[in-house]
């Protein structure tokens, strides 16, 4: 009987945690390396802040992979509660209508406070409607900048204190890199599509597409404009030399600078993680610019990916999403995020504590990145990009960029191509 009555007691006393049990709420990511361990952390720190809701990260392959999946399971019915997704799915995502709920909304309904002016200018711009209603959270916000190698500096011949600001000064470091032999490849890059293409019209002043880029209307594509033709005839050249090295679309060339293997890196301030693990000399300088582009340079545009909220979700997880995105809002989050990952901070709080803390007095240079971006005003021509098929844009351009590097065709080619393929499918999309 006393074993019973204990047996008993036991399951009563387990009743009310069963009933209670902690609410799961599914993230789908794209992290890998170094900012995957950030993603772990934070998911571990904010379900051991409280009891409700139990934060479960899930990695579902790259940008364009995790996606697709999201796609996918939106379609199976599937979906996860919250989806990573690349600043170029932005469009995707927004012509997606039921598919998300907006970020404002899941906000406001699950009663935390949301006040768009404490974040980053910038960065919200690109991820709300022209009304200004955020759509989605801006986890990890960057901005293209360039690192390099001290001691592949130092054996060149090279300032180590002085990186190369102009494009013409990072191909005459590469070719001094790879002529001395301080290095196989003197330079390499990841994502052309968004450092070369995007970005370079931005930081240029010069326009990728009409209509704002986009951001005003149905966009035709203008990369075919003399100053690109100019870049990549340059780059195509340095391809052909052996001093540039292609590593693929995306973030791929990043191991051959971590490996020894090339000198210079144009990459996402996002990845500084992986180059600090690495143990490497590094150094870190700002997106290098045109010197005959009238007003450059101007201003960087947001890349890395924001947090999405799917849609037809249960109220109690809408209300664990919004206590996710309030706990990611925290200043002391935020600072964390930005320092280990070289991610940008999405709140003006964390970007000044990070200053107080004398964070940018002992690491100056991990605020070029945010000085790119808020230096100027943005103009029409760099406020970002967007297009309802924009991942599809960057694919038709990587095979004309491929084909260039290669040696099938000219930089004049591959981007008159690029233009007239890109605007094609822009059409068929929209019906123009």
């Amino acid at each position: 009987m006393k074993k019973t009555a204990l047996w008993c007691a036991g399951l009563m006393a387990a009743l009310p945690l069963s009933a209670h049990a902690a609410t799961e709420i599914s993230w789908w990511h794209a992290m890998t390396g170094a900012n995957a361990e950030v993603v772990t952390k934070i998911a571990s720190d904010f379900n051991a802040s409280q009891s409700e809701y139990e934060l479960k990260p899930v990695f579902k392959g790259t940008y364009p992979e995790t996606l697709n999946a999201g796609i996918a399971a939106f379609r199976a019915g599937q979906a996860p509660d919250i989806m990573q997704v690349f600043d170029v799915g932005t469009g995707v995502m927004m012509g997606a209508k039921g598919a998300i709920k907006p970020v404002a909304e899941v906000l406001k309904e699950g009663g935390q406070t949301f006040d768009k002016s404490q974040y980053l200018a910038g960065i919200v711009g690109y991820y709300s409607t022209p009304e200004g209603e955020m759509l989605s959270f801006p986890y990890n916000s960057s901005s293209p900048i360039l690192y390099y190698n001290k001691d592949i500096f130092a054996k060149a011949g090279l300032d180590v204190d002085n990186p190369p600001k102009t494009w013409a000064e990072v191909w005459a470091a590469a070719r001094k890199i790879k002529e001395s032999g301080a290095a196989t490849c003197g330079y390499t890059s990841t994502w052309l599509t968004w450092i070369h293409t995007e970005n370079f019209a931005a930081w240029n002043n010069v326009s990728w597409a009409t209509n704002e880029n986009g951001l005003a209307g149905v966009p035709e594509l203008k990369i075919d404009g003399p100053l690109f033709v100019k870049h990549f005839h340059e780059l195509a050249d340095l391809a052909k030399e052996g001093v540039f090295v292609y590593g693929g679309r995306t973030s791929e060339a990043k191991q051959n600078f971590t490996s020894g293997e090339c000198g210079i890196l144009t990459e996402s301030s996002g990845g500084l993680g992986d180059i600090v693990k690495s143990g490497m000399n590094y150094g870190i300088g700002q997106l290098p610019y045109d010197e005959t582009a009238a007003g450059a340079p101007q201003n960087t545009t947001p890349g890395g990916a924001s947090l999405w909220v799917m849609g037809g979700k249960s109220d109690e997880v809408y209300k664990g999403v919004a206590a996710f995105f309030a706990y990611l809002s925290k200043t002391e989050v935020q600072q964390f995020l930005h320092e280990q990952s070289g991610y940008l901070p999405v709140t003006m709080a964390a970007y000044e504590a990070t200053k107080a803390s004398g964070f940018y007095e002992k690491n100056p240079a991990r605020e070029v990145p945010i000085l790119q971006m808020s230096g100027k005003p943005p103009t029409e021509n760099s406020k970002g990009v967007r297009a309802p098929n924009l991942p599809q844009l960057r694919d038709i351009q990587n095979e004309e960029y491929e084909k260039m590097l290669a040696g099938q065709q000219d930089a004049a080619t591959a981007l008159k191509n690029a233009a007239e393929r890109g605007n094609a499918a822009i059409r068929d999309l929209t019906g123009g």
